[in-house]
């Protein structure tokens, strides 16, 4: 049986902040077996605490210490690689609270540019000044790859979808430091003091979630929840090793893989 586990948020737990059915309920019985999770999330729109919060008022309760996000990733990655680097973010609201030690510019002075997620406040002009930069030779970096996520509404456009322009357009690639990377993944088992073999990820996105989290080892589950398409099944790539209806049947599936290890 699986001793780490790791969850996505959006799709998996709430949608729009929005609970999903069995979301607290299945946190609950996680606590009460005793057993570890994060929730790893590619979510920029808001910091670690705000997540907390907002899960709070939606009757999930998690201590933001069990939260890492795209965003800490970044902050790990741009010390390591940029420090001392002014940076320019375009991101669908703030992220300093967790981009702690990164001195956030305006385009004019950086030396490096961090993507986050896409949504009404990021514009035309922001991605020609990001394609203007990388150009010239300044470095860019994405928080993840993802082309949509999912709202109360429907599917959203999100920042991958306009990564696939700039790199075309400038002839870059861009390095991507959440999910489906597998430096952040490694980062969360770190957190668990897990192995892959010993740990299971439950994701809505078959690509960042699912065949990320297999790419290093980690057991694969696909809820049906949602950005989730039935079409995910048909395509090219690895299967995801179990599929489940939603973040409620987590505890049957996690009892019936225990008794098959015994």
């Amino acid at each position: 049986m699986a001793t780490g586990i790791l969850l996505d948020i959006d799709g998996v737990l709430a949608v729009s902040w929005k609970s999903l059915p069995g979301a607290a309920e299945t946190l609950g019985w996680l606590a009460e077996q005793g057993m570890q999770f994060r929730l790893v999330t590619n979510t920029s729109s808001r910091s670690r605490r705000q997540i907390a919060e907002l899960l709070a008022d939606a009757g999930v309760e998690v201590d933001p210490s069990a939260i890492l996000t795209a965003v800490s990733s970044a902050a790990r990655y741009l010390d390591e690689h940029y420090s001392g680097a002014g940076c320019l973010v375009v991101n669908e609201g703030p992220l300093e609270e967790d981009l702690e030690g990164v001195e956030i510019v305006e385009a004019g002075g950086a030396g490096v540019v961090l993507l986050g997620g896409a949504g009404s406040s990021v514009g035309y002009r922001d991605l020609n000044a990001v394609f203007k930069l990388a150009v010239d030779g300044v470095p860019v970096v994405a928080l993840h790859r993802n082309t949509r996520y999912q709202t109360a509404d429907g599917p959203a456009l999100d920042m991958g979808a306009f990564i696939v322009g700039l790199e075309a357009a400038a002839g870059i690639e861009i390095p991507i430091v959440g999910k489906p990377a597998p430096e952040f993944f490694q980062a969360a088992l770190d957190d668990l003091a897990v192995s892959p073999a010993d740990a299971l990820m439950v994701g809505d996105d078959i690509g960042s979630d699912v065949r990320g989290a297999q790419a290093i080892g980690i057991t694969g589950v696909l809820v049906r929840t949602g950005k989730f398409r039935p079409s995910d099944l048909d395509g090219a790539g690895q299967a995801p090793n179990h599929l489940i209806d939603d973040i409620g049947d987590l505890p049957d599936l996690l009892g019936h893989l225990a008794c098959r290890q015994s």
